[in-house]
């Protein structure tokens, strides 16, 4: 999709561009069609709420498709094994911890490839995977939800095993997205419910955190395609008077961390989206307002704000007040508006849905479970 093709939108056009809103159901009713009319948002992301069979799901993403002016992002969380909004019509899928945990590169990219084919077939262009945080036995220990949900104890193991699912994935024509910039392996608590702190120094976020991440910016091949920013808290890298916290923002909000760190220092380029606005970390400190605004200060091209109907309206209200009074920079919002339509751009079509090939995928997972001696729900699996 030609950025012309977006700066040509009118400006509350525009606007919804900058949106990756949840819907509230599994059916495009009354209420999901008027929000998307209002917002005509630049991406939909589906959870386990508006998952019901496989062809209502294809159904859902179809009718998004046909109701938006410009192709939309359509993604979702499925990463396995905790996280696996499939699992209602789908094999469960195994998690990055079991993966790692047997030594196996094939199977974490098996995992890519299968997540992929499956989820072209629903309809959708996008996969918030992988995690990239780096799980050492003493992270193991924290509360903040990554137990098995990454790949590696180490910035080499995070590296070998995020890139080979990541090919998997990819070559399926599935966009992926790495997570959670720049790293909340170390933090303390989940930030679904707090901002989770980070207590690390510049050097020590580059050496261990951000490696993965660096590697993989510097590769020719522009395989990184999206980034999702975290509300983590970096007091040693970040301070900010007068904000969240009486001296701390979130990453997601962050100038320092979006534009100078990823963007400046490490040299990404192409899209980045918010962590969802209404987790805990954010919306205990800050209104939807507000944080939509901050975020795109700080160099962000995408919220995702993901349940709540009347959050995801005041939000959206909120940047068009602020466009309409021609306090967005003109400058960043072509930057983010190319940045969308160059993702937009390389997103391919959905597949044809063949229900054979559905359960084919299906039975193909259950085959790697077993090689892997993976069950949803074990305790080693666990948060």
């Amino acid at each position: 999709m030609p950025s012309e093709s977006l700066q040509s939108l009118s400006l509350e056009q525009q606007i919804g561009q900058l949106f990756y809103l949840g819907l509230p159901g599994p059916e495009l009713d009354a209420d999901a069609r008027a929000l998307i009319e209002e917002v005509q948002p630049g991406g939909i992301i589906i959870f386990g709420r508006n998952v019901e069979s496989p062809t209502q799901l294809r159904a859902l993403t179809d009718g998004v498709r046909e109701m938006l002016p410009t192709n939309p992002l359509i993604g979702v969380d499925q990463e396995g094994g905790l996280v696996d909004r499939l699992r209602k019509i789908f094999t469960p899928m195994p998690s990055a911890r079991t993966i790692r945990q047997h030594g196996d590169l094939a199977a974490a990219r098996a995992l890519g490839r299968i997540s992929g084919e499956t989820l072209r077939m629903l309809g959708f262009n996008m996969n918030f995977a992988p995690v990239m945080s780096i799980m050492t036995d003493e992270r193991d220990l924290l509360s903040n939800g990554l137990y098995s949900r990454s790949f590696g104890r180490s910035p080499g193991e995070v590296l070998g095993y995020t890139t080979v699912y990541l090919r998997g994935l990819q070559e399926t024509g599935m966009i992926g997205c790495l997570k959670h910039f720049p790293g909340i392996g170390a933090g303390e608590v989940d930030s679904h419910e707090e901002m989770p702190m980070v207590s690390l120094s510049h050097d020590a976020l580059i050496a261990q955190d951000l490696a993965p991440y660096i590697e993989l910016f510097q590769r020719k091949d522009d395989r990184v395609r999206c980034v999702m920013v975290s509300h983590g808290g970096f007091p040693n890298i970040d301070i900010t008077q007068g904000v969240t916290g009486g001296l701390l923002e979130p990453a997601s909000l962050s100038q320092n961390i979006v534009t100078n760190l990823l963007r400046h220092e490490l040299g990404y380029q192409h899209l980045v989206v918010t962590d969802d606005l209404e987790m805990g970390a954010i919306a205990k400190h800050c209104e939807i307002e507000s944080a939509v605004v901050r975020a795109f200060l700080a160099g962000e091209d995408m919220f995702l704000i993901c349940a709540r109907p009347d959050i995801i309206r005041r939000g959206y209200h909120a940047m068009l007040e602020v466009a309409r009074d021609g306090k967005l920079p003109k400058e960043r919002m072509r930057g983010t508006l190319k940045r969308i339509a160059s993702t937009k751009a390389i997103a391919k079509p959905p597949t044809d849905f063949d229900m054979d090939k559905f359960r084919r995928l299906a039975d193909e997972t259950t085959l790697l479970n077993e090689k892997l001696n993976y069950k949803y729900g074990d305790q080693s699996n666990a948060l």
